[in-house]
């Protein structure tokens, strides 16, 4: 893996004069990291002092680290759930902040069991919309005249949970769009949006799709720029286009807005919006119609320069895909944050998603890392590790991130593990590598998310002569039978059904997913016979998009939604397994010696 050596040379010449400001405070920021950070520390325990939990350690007002680091021990989210639930209830005491606690957010709801709830305070979301406005003056170094059009970005919010307390629990990004910071933001030339608020703002997730995207036809020759969340919900928006496209051309030309959009806002805004354009209804019913969808994004938004969406992570699976539809367009990827925490940003954003890096901003909160060794046991809790600072890190090294935050999170494992890459001035650039968890396990066999993500590339190899690829993809591990094996369930993009791969070819992709799996999984198959062989089932087309339906159904957020690479949920496996068109088992055993230990 390529390392990228120190870049200390300042950012670049600022394209107006508030993107110097904020490119200033990137270089005071990213110049005195470890002044930063021991600031951050003092400013969050003198404003904590009198909190439950900082008392229950005896930590007496100190705001050192030395006191903080040898007193506070580090914990998850299960270590927190008593102090977290007696919150919701509607204790209003001191708990975890000084500060009233203004919402819970929720996590993703994709992760293993329920969904988090992240206690937050008022002034964090000043905190994020900093981070926020640090953005568009890095792109704007990169990209210029983003002020000469506007962004089709597909924003969504779900409807919020309340809590026996009365607070609201949300996505985090539900609460920003929510937010006066974002509703009320300033005039912006370099950040002008095609949907307006009251399109985002609601929250059946069809009405507010259908105004988005027909807002986003009606301007395509002013979109720069498409974007979502995530890569898998702008594919979620091609996807729409592909069912929806008929009736957005017939609105088009009619002038008036489709009757199944009920929602008085939306339809008060886009009566300002939608008058009769018979030449546009043409041009999207002639592209929409045509059966090749390649380079769809570009054909029908010309002037689009970047793809605004997540593609680091489990979102890597999705650049095939997007590339078909955008011609390969790039995907800057501009920032690196979570429920618990806004973190940094991509100084670099155009640099290839394989080689994104972030710059952690040391004023978003106090960040310690844990040294992860992949090849070490865990930590043991009597004698824990030395957690290191940010300015302390070394390049090439492996750390799982810890945090102390000014919501009241007190050195609690998020869960990443980031890999340092080089540093901007005396702050680490870091990789995301992957989420501390294991996702397929038979026996003494532990298969994490990454190296799942490595085996199914490593397979899908196999159907380039086919033109075709694997769109999407979730596993389990099936312990009903005896021995018990790795299920994967695949979505296939086909894009040349007259040469759809063959029998024979998907019972390689099984044994190439197994010859790309760990040595342990390897023994147990070759020379233990423990578990049996490895099983793809294909399932038709539009099978991760009702799961997706499913999910939102039950609560989860489309824009923080990313389809489980791992699945146990009985009406899940029972939805997919009724979308499966064809099985596929390993036919022979990979290769494994006692040497090997690759």
């Amino acid at each position: 893996m390529a390392i990228e050596s120190v870049m200390s040379l300042p950012l670049g010449p600022p394209a107006c004069e508030k993107d110097a400001k904020a490119l200033q405070f990137i270089e005071d920021m990213t110049a005195n990291v470890d002044l930063v950070q021991e600031r951050v520390l003092e400013e969050i325990l003198t404003s904590n002092a009198e909190t439950e939990y900082l008392q229950k350690y005896h930590l007496n007002g100190a705001t050192d680290r030395d006191t903080f680091k040898s007193k506070i021990p580090m914990v998850t989210y299960e270590d927190l759930q008593p102090e977290i639930q007696r919150i919701a209830n509607g204790d209003k005491s001191p708990i975890l902040s000084s500060h009233p606690i203004s919402e819970f957010l929720t996590s993703s709801g994709t992760s293993a069991g329920e969904r988090k709830l992240m206690p937050t305070i008022e002034e964090e979301m000043d905190r994020r919309q900093l981070l926020y406005s640090l953005l568009m003056p890095v792109m704007n170094l990169y990209v210029p005249d983003l002020d000469k059009g506007k962004g089709l970005y597909f924003y969504f919010i779900k409807a919020e949970a309340k809590t026996p307390s009365g607070l609201v629990a949300r996505p985090v990004l539900t609460s920003y769009y929510k937010s006066k910071q974002f509703k009320a933001r300033p005039y912006d030339p370099y950040n002008v949006i095609t949907s307006p608020n009251e399109t985002i703002l609601c929250v059946d997730s069809f009405q507010s799709m259908y105004s988005q995207m027909l807002c986003g036809l009606i301007m395509r020759e002013e979109v720069l720029r498409v974007g979502a969340v995530f890569a898998s919900g702008l594919l979620r928006a091609i996807r729409f286009l592909q069912l929806n496209w008929k009736e957005l051309a017939n609105d088009i030309s009619t002038g008036s807005l489709n009757p199944k959009v009920t929602n008085p806002s939306i339809r008060e805004c886009m009566a300002k919006i939608l008058k009769p354009n018979q030449e546009l209804a043409e041009f999207i019913t002639k592209e929409c119609s045509d059966e090749n969808w390649e380079r769809i994004i570009t054909r029908i938004w010309p002037n689009t320069k970047y793809l605004d969406v997540i593609v680091t992570g489990s979102m890597a699976q999705y650049i095939p895909t997007l590339d078909y539809y955008s011609g390969g367009l790039p995907k800057p990827c501009t920032m690196y944050a979570s429920s618990e925490c806004f973190f940094g940003l991509n100084l670099r954003p155009m640099s290839k998603p394989s080689e994104v890096s972030y710059t952690i901003m040391p004023n978003m909160g106090y960040f310690e890392f844990l040294p992860h060794d992949p090849s070490a046991p865990g930590f043991s809790h009597e004698s824990p590790p030395r957690l290191l600072d940010l300015a302390d890190l070394e390049v090439g090294k492996e750390y799982e991130l810890v945090i102390t935050t000014y919501s009241g999170l007190n050195r609690y494992r998020v869960g990443d593990i980031l890999l340092v890459t080089g540093f901007y001035n005396k702050a680490p650039q870091f990789r995301f590598v992957r989420r501390k968890n294991v996702l397929l396990s038979i026996e003494s066999d532990k298969t994490d998310e990454a190296e799942l993500h490595k085996a199914v590339e490593n397979a899908s190899l196999l159907l380039r002569e086919f033109n075709t690829s694997v769109v999407e993809y979730t596993s389990y591990a099936e312990t009903k039978t005896i021995p018990g094996h790795y299920v994967i369930y695949w979505e296939l993009l086909v894009k040349d059904p007259a040469n759809s791969p063959t029998e024979e070819v998907l019972n390689q992709c099984c044994l190439a997913m197994e010859e790309s799996l760990n040595s342990v999984y390897r023994q147990s198959r070759v020379a233990d016979n423990s578990i049996g062989p490895l099983e793809i089932r294909v399932v038709k087309n539009g099978t991760f998009e009702e799961l997706m339906d499913y999910a939102i159904s039950r609560g989860a957020s489309i824009n923080q939604y990313k389809a489980p690479r791992c699945v146990s949920f009985t009406p899940i496996m029972e939805l997919l397994d009724s979308r499966v068109v064809s099985k596929h088992f390993s036919p022979s055993v990979p290769q494994w010696t006692p040497e090997r230990r690759g």
